[in-house]
């Protein structure tokens, strides 16, 4: 009987049938895919390969651009009087927005999953602020922002009495601060904060149960809880924060222009001005091309870095 049984054909794991039905998927899944391929194709990838192309000519959108070579990029480096403190200004924007700014998101996350009464509300309430267009958010701003008729120092000068108050956007000292806090109420309730709201819910009560019969206190459980399984959410929001902060533009277009003197002028409007107010596409390519390997290289280090604090589920180490 048992030289009558036939052994499964190692060669052959899969039917006919299954084959076929994995095909379908296949096909099926590029289907759904074909919609954003094609976006990618024309809209992103040619525009892309045309700057490249660009970076290396004077093009100015009326004349002929000849090929210049590196000339763009010597000039950028060497040359150009704004391109160095508009970079670092952004980094040294990004450097403040983004810690605060994921720190707010957590803490506000951490509030709304405690299950009280009118979470809903609360999360919508928190929510409305990033919901609300960044032209019209910094128009309000710089109401509130006004030195003379001003929201804040109004309250500044019957709490304090002061006289001399801040100029916030007009003040060349105080522009970076508005804008900051502009950018912290708006950010900290946004989208950071739903996704990490999602990531706590995700968290095994057993964990904290575990933790408790341990003799965890409420920090040790944040700490040694709530953090390793929440990592790969900071992770993630870590990144697109670093990204968005890096690419601050809109806000400081319409509140300041990038003043007073330069104050806010970040390296995005540097790009904007000599591509739309001087018309030096080619210029403005070899720009935007420095700023894809600043963010390409930073997101690199980033997950280069993340392989030794993010902790995934399941993960062996």
């Amino acid at each position: 009987m048992a030289a009558n049984v036939k052994l499964p054909n190692p060669r052959k794991p899969f039917s006919r049938a299954s084959l076929s039905l994995r095909k379908r998927e296949i096909i099926t899944g590029y289907l759904f895919l074909t919609p954003w391929i094609i976006g990618f194709l024309a809209f992103v990838s040619g525009p892309m390969i045309a700057s490249a192309i660009l970076s290396f000519t004077n093009y100015d959108m009326v004349n002929v651009g000849k090929f210049v070579g590196l000339d763009n990029y010597s000039f950028i480096f060497g040359r150009d009087e704004l391109f160095w403190p508009s970079l670092l200004r952004t980094f040294r924007y990004a450097v403040i927005v983004v810690p605060i700014s994921l720190t707010g998101s957590l803490l506000a996350a951490m509030l709304l999953n405690q299950g009280l009464k009118g979470t809903t509300i609360y999360r919508t309430l928190y929510f409305l602020p990033h919901l609300t267009p960044i032209v019209a958010s910094a128009m309000l701003w710089g109401w509130f922002f006004d030195p003379n008729v001003g929201l804040f120092n109004h309250v500044l000068r019957n709490i304090t009495g002061l006289t001399e108050l801040p100029g916030w956007f007009r003040d060349p000292n105080w522009a970076m601060p508005a804008l900051i806090i502009m950018a912290m109420w708006g950010a900290v309730g946004g989208n950071n904060m739903l996704i990490f709201l999602a990531g706590l819910q995700g968290v095994p009560q057993e964990m904290y149960e575990a933790a408790s019969i341990d003799g965890a206190g409420t920090w040790a459980k944040f700490w040694h809880v709530t953090i390793p399984l929440l990592s790969p959410t900071i992770f993630f929001c870590l990144v697109l924060g670093v990204i968005g902060a890096l690419r601050v533009f809109t806000a400081a277009f319409v509140a300041t222009g990038g003043g007073p003197a330069y104050a806010t002028y970040f390296y995005a409007l540097h790009i904007y001005n000599k591509a739309f107010r001087y018309f030096e596409m080619g210029y403005a390519s070899a720009l935007s091309w420095i700023f894809f390997f600043i963010t390409l290289v930073f997101t690199l280090i980033q997950f280069k870095a993340s392989t030794k604090w993010v902790f995934y589920a399941g993960e062996v180490r």
